[in-house]
């Protein structure tokens, strides 16, 4: 409740008048100087509604005094990077490989430029740092369908797999089980084979009959020991990664009806500097060879 203004006597202050049980509120006010930098926020920020773009409208908005527009700065921001890359990215396209490997600003850029495409472009399918998806092969294991040379990578970015292209990378595994190439014996005994080679025991069929039905139907892609042909997109099967997984399940199933996946044809979507530079990148994730 109000009471009279009176001093306090054990802090010496005057009281405002106002009273809560018993307690006295204290006259304090805030510093001066506070008072004048409050007031001094006021007007810069008077000045600055005026200056600046402020207030929207229906049709627009207020563009200040100055006529000042953030995103034109931005704009010259971005011409004026983009001017200095597109400097860089045409060497990259007129140089070798070897040429832009010897100058490390410009590898510099082109990894990066490598990195950005491959995250926009490569990712969804290949994995972050190419580790792979279950379908999609890991570029950083090494296990190279048609190579893993800068040149190799390059074509393959370029042309795509199965994409339709003449100059695209093409590979056919028959349908060993649904067009009744092997017999559903046959089939249980490679599939068994080939599972050895995958590092994996042998199963219950005869490892001798799985031997001679791979040596006759599939060592002429896969290689007599199954460590691939690059000639003809042969996939390596003595390793570690596999395209469509290595339990004996997937490997029927391959033998049954194979899978057989599509990579567009990069050269419809990127420019050959930008084909260069996610090579070098693809290149340096540690598969490269």
């Amino acid at each position: 409740m109000p009471t009279k203004i009176e001093k306090d006597e054990a802090t010496g202050q005057m009281t405002t008048g106002h009273e809560w049980d018993g307690l006295q509120e204290l006259n304090r006010p805030v510093p001066k100087w506070w008072v004048y930098v409050f007031y001094a926020t006021i007007a810069w920020s008077m000045v600055y509604f005026v200056l600046y773009p402020s207030v929207p409208g229906i049709t627009g908005y207020f563009h200040g005094l100055i006529g000042y527009y953030q995103r034109d700065a931005v704009d010259a921001d971005v011409a004026k990077v983009a001017a200095q890359r597109a400097g860089a990215m045409d060497r990259i396209k007129a140089l070798s490989f070897a040429d832009i490997r010897k100058d490390p600003q410009l590898l510099a850029v082109a990894q990066t430029a490598g990195r950005i495409t491959f995250a926009e472009n490569c990712q969804p399918c290949h994995g972050a740092g190419g580790g792979g998806n279950p379908g999609y092969p890991a570029l950083a294991a090494g296990n190279w369908l048609w190579g893993g040379t800068l040149e190799d990578i390059q074509r393959t970015v370029t042309f795509g797999i199965r994409s339709g292209l003449d100059d695209a990378r093409n590979s056919q595994m028959p349908r060993f089980g649904a067009d009744a190439i092997l017999k559903p014996a046959e089939i249980q005994a490679v599939a068994d084979y080939a599972a050895t080679l995958y590092g994996q025991s042998a199963a219950g069929t005869d490892p001798a009959e799985g031997k001679r039905v791979f040596a006759e139907n599939c060592a002429v892609c896969h290689g007599d020991a199954g460590q691939g042909n690059r000639e003809v997109g042969g996939p390596k099967l003595a390793a570690r990664t596999h395209l469509h997984g290595d339990d004996r399940a997937a490997i029927l199933t391959q033998n049954l009806q194979p899978a057989h996946g599509v990579m567009p044809n990069w050269n419809a979507r990127l420019d050959a500097a930008k084909i260069k530079s996610v090579a070098l990148y693809v290149h340096a994730l540690g598969g490269g060879e």
